[in-house]
C-alpha cells in the first residue's frame, strides 16, 4: 500500500522540481533587462529618422555620439556582453569606438540592430543560476576573468546610463520621451 503512494509522492516532488522557481539572479536581471527594453526601444523609435545623426555640439558635448550612434553603441555592448555570459564569440562586429557594425544605415537599421541585441540578452540570461552567478567568464572588455554575474548585471546599468544622454538628446529635439508621458 506505502509503495503507490510513495512512487505518487516522488512523481509529484519531480514535477515539482521541474517547475521550481527560476533564480533568483536570473529573475532580477531578465527583468533589468526587460525594464531597460521597455524604457529604450520605444525612445529609440520616438526619436524622428531625421534627428539619428544629431549630437549636442557645443560645450560639454563636444565630440559626443550622435543620438543614432548612442543606440546602436547600447546594441553592441548588450552583445558583447550577452556573449561572454554564454561564453561564446561576440556574434557581432563592434564596429569603431564600439558604436556597431558599420553597416547599420539609419534609424530602422539600428532600432532592428537594438531589438535583436536585447532578444540575444534574453537568451543569455536565461542561462544564469543562483549556482553559476559566480563562476568566471571572460571579460567583454578586458583581458581577465570577471564573474557571470558582474558580466550580466553591465547589460542594464550601461543601457541605462545611455538612456540618460538619450532622454536629453531627444528633448533637445522637442521629443518627451514615452516613459515621461504616462
Amino acid at each position: 500500500m506505502w509503495k503507490p503512494i510513495a512512487c505518487c509522492l516522488l512523481a509529484a516532488a519531480a514535477v515539482l522540481a521541474a517547475d521550481a522557481p527560476a533564480s533568483v539572479a536570473r529573475k532580477v536581471l531578465d527583468g533589468d533587462l526587460t525594464m531597460v527594453e521597455r524604457e529604450l526601444v520605444p525612445l529609440a523609435e520616438a526619436m524622428p529618422s531625421d534627428k539619428y545623426d544629431f549630437a549636442p555640439s557645443q560645450g560639454a558635448f563636444e565630440s559626443v555620439r550622435t543620438f543614432g550612434q548612442q543606440v546602436s553603441h547600447v546594441a553592441a555592448v548588450i552583445y558583447a556582453c550577452s556573449a561572454a555570459v554564454l561564453g561564446e564569440k561576440n556574434p557581432v562586429d563592434m564596429g569603431k569606438n564600439e558604436n556597431g557594425p558599420a553597416s547599420l544605415r539609419g534609424k530602422s537599421d539600428i532600432v532592428r540592430f537594438l531589438k535583436d541585441s536585447i532578444a540575444y540578452g534574453h537568451k543569455a540570461l536565461a542561462t544564469v543560476t543562483d549556482a553559476n552567478v559566480n563562476d568566471m567568464v571572460q571579460s567583454a572588455f578586458e583581458d581577465n576573468r570577471v564573474a557571470r554575474l558582474y558580466m550580466a548585471n553591465v547589460l542594464a546599468w550601461h543601457s541605462m546610463d545611455h538612456y540618460g544622454q538619450m532622454v536629453v538628446y531627444a528633448r533637445m529635439n522637442g521629443i518627451v520621451p514615452p516613459a515621461s508621458r504616462r
